[in-house]
């Protein structure tokens, strides 16, 4: 048995996904925004305390978690009782940053990712450790579930749906780095960023439905609809196929969601706002806000 270990959002899409193609090879600690993802995924699903789940499995596969340090306890812990550990990198930022806690590192024993521009980035800084790439389980899924949706809207639309991704900039940099603006930003700023200059997007804009991250509050951004004379709505209620689905345009900053909106084959804009650090997502589709404003 394995003893799976989730808390954040991004990294347990991709091993509910994972799990659900090996159904009883783990004992299952999931914890924060992770246990509603496997639930939506898999049903009702027993979360064990973690020292009981490690000792009674013979290896450990977690994610990595910004909100919670229980993916780091569980490879100090797995290393304790001599066992193995992996651990899945879900993004393309941040990698050793991911294991450093009060200026100590933790490094699991072996790491899995999903594409080879992610296994090139892990090599380069985790040098000698092993790198294995497995494919991305949570994006076969996804490319799935967009294929059996209904057609998308005609492309030539007049006017545009778009939807804004979220993320928790402020919180993430302050426990990553110790300094809310890391980046340069904050959430807020891009949001207004991008809703004072809709316009760059060069076609009349019919709907934005602004999604808060799992892990933020559903009113966080509901000051939008006062400040903007714009047709905003608040989403978060669906799953993020369906409001990608429902979308021509996906903006947002360096989220995984937007690479969620390129496999379904949506426009996708990054929204840095000027003096924030370059969009560090490395795929050449994604447009970028400040090129368009330029072209405008």
């Amino acid at each position: 048995m394995i003893a799976l270990v989730s808390h954040d959002a991004g990294g347990a899409e991709i091993l509910s996904s994972h799990s659900a193609r090996h159904p009883g090879d783990f004992l299952f600690v999931l914890e924060g925004p992770a246990r509603k993802v496997f639930e939506r995924k898999l049903g009702s699903i027993e979360s064990m305390p973690l020292e009981e789940a490690v000792r009674q499995s013979a290896s450990i596969l977690c994610g990595t978690s910004w909100q919670s340090d229980l993916e780091l306890d569980a490879i100090v812990m797995a290393r304790s009782l001599g066992k193995r550990s992996v651990a899945f990198l879900d993004h393309w930022v941040n990698y050793r940053e991911r294991f450093i806690r009060s200026g100590e590192i933790t490094l699991p024993d072996e790491f899995w990712v999903g594409d080879t521009v992610a296994e090139t980035m892990a090599r380069n800084v985790f040098p000698g450790r092993p790198v294995q790439l497995v494919g991305n389980p949570y994006f076969d899924d996804v490319r799935r579930e967009f294929a059996d949706l209904p057609a998308a809207r005609p492309r030539g639309t007049k006017s545009l749906r778009v939807l804004y991704v979220c993320e928790p900039i402020r919180a993430h940099a302050l426990r990553m780095f110790g300094d809310e603006r890391h980046r340069g930003y904050v959430e807020e700023e891009a949001l207004r960023y991008f809703l004072s200059n809709v316009d760059a997007l060069g076609q009349p804009v019919e709907r934005i439905l602004i999604r808060p991250h799992p892990s933020e509050p559903v009113d966080k951004y509901a000051w939008t609809r006062q400040e903007f004379k714009l047709p905003i709505e608040i989403g978060g209620e669906r799953t993020l196929v369906e409001e990608i689905a429902e979308s021509d345009v996906v903006v947002g900053c360096e989220s995984t969601a937007m690479i969620v909106g390129l496999l379904a084959g949506r426009r996708v804009v990054s929204c840095v706002p000027p003096g924030g650090r370059t969009c560090a997502l490395p795929h050449p589709e994604i447009e970028h806000y400040h090129r368009l404003l330029r072209c405008h």
